[in-house]
């Protein structure tokens, strides 16, 4: 996930240089935004993974290892 965000990141900046005249009011390179787009990021992810990663919680592994 971390390499992830530092591309991101990278891309961000560039793309938010480049898009200077759409940004009103906006520095292409405000860190508040860029933490905001990381932590919104951050618990998408958590949340898209919760329930796949509990539902394999519940699996004994002795059962998995007998289905193969």
């Amino acid at each position: 996930m971390a390499p992830g965000l530092a591309a991101g990141l990278v891309v961000a900046g560039i793309a938010g240089s480049l898009t200077r005249v759409v940004l009103l009011g906006v520095s292409p390179l405000d860190a508040r935004w860029y933490v905001a787009a990381i932590v919104l990021q951050a618990g998408v992810t958590l949340l898209a993974s919760w329930s796949p990663a509990r539902r394999a919680a519940r699996v004994s592994p002795q059962a998995t290892l007998r289905g193969d």
